[in-house]
């Protein structure tokens, strides 16, 4: 059921941006991507033939019918709706177990009841405090006929409709943020690293002679190899080497440079 239900969000988002965008319906990606089109086709929200104007020319209201049991399974249809700034919005039916049961037996197929009682112990109801992304919500009993609930619902729809879900620019931020903060720590894990390297990089020098006269110039070298170094990575520019970390790869790429740097004062 896990992934049934996520192929069909698959095969709705693959809809919805060839509705709204124009661009060109997706392949069979999914098993029941034929199948749901052709629902799409039955209900007139896809063109049945060239020409036809297919659901683009008016309002349109797509009903999921599900149990939707945890919050985090309407989340993931909320993120959609708020992805491509589309109404969202639940109708939860509220029916005691017992009921639930009764008419569950007079089912031609009938699930297990234990099925049915495990499902009412971890379905989580909407919950408009805790929740903003669950503000339009409408909680109704389903124990008894609701035709008296249809103005209730009408204008939940409309509610909806009226006030599409916004991308959430938050997260931009904060992802923007996360983003800063880590390349501001990969600068600053490379430029220790290669504080080490022109160390050690000296210290060798030293043992091997060089004059002292050529440490100060190849000090100097050595630095401003590893600032070019540096400002490329700030910039996004890193060579590619077996290290996936960018710390890393600039480390092991100023150590490979910098030994040729030394080489060169230690062969005068």
């Amino acid at each position: 059921w896990k992934q049934s239900r996520r192929e069909l969000l698959q095969c709705l988002e693959g809809f919805l941006r060839a509705l709204l965008t124009g661009a060109p319906l997706p392949g069979p990606a999914q098993p029941g991507w034929q199948r749901f089109l052709g629902c799409c086709r039955r209900e007139g929200l896809l063109p049945a033939a060239e020409g036809d104007a297919g659901a683009a020319s008016r309002p349109l209201v797509l009903l999921l019918d599900d149990n939707f049991y945890y919050q985090s399974m309407r989340y993931e249809v909320y993120q959609l709706a708020r992805k491509y700034s589309l109404g969202f919005c639940q109708l939860f039916l509220e029916c005691p177990v017992e009921c639930c049961l009764q008419r569950n037996r007079l089912r031609s197929d009938p699930v297990p009841e234990q099925t049915i009682q495990l499902m009412a112990s971890k379905i989580e109801m909407p919950d408009l405090r805790k929740n903003t992304w669950e503000q339009h919500s409408l909680i109704l009993s389903s124990s008894d006929c609701i035709s008296e609930d249809s103005e209730q619902i009408m204008n939940l729809l409309a509610t909806a409709l009226e006030n599409p879900e916004r991308p959430n620019q938050e997260d931009t931020e904060q992802k923007e943020a996360a983003r800063a903060i880590c390349a501001a720590s990969a600068v600053h894990q490379a430029d220790q690293g290669c504080r080490r390297v022109i160390s050690e990089a000296m210290q060798d020098a030293k043992g091997k002679n060089v004059l002292p006269s050529e440490m100060k110039s190849l000090a100097e070298e050595l630095n401003k190899l590893k600032a070019e170094f540096l400002e490329d990575l700030r910039q996004g520019k890193t060579l590619k080497t077996q290290y996936s970390d960018p710390a890393a790869s600039v480390i092991s790429s100023f150590q490979h440079e910098a030994i040729n740097v030394v080489n060169k004062y230690i062969s005068k």
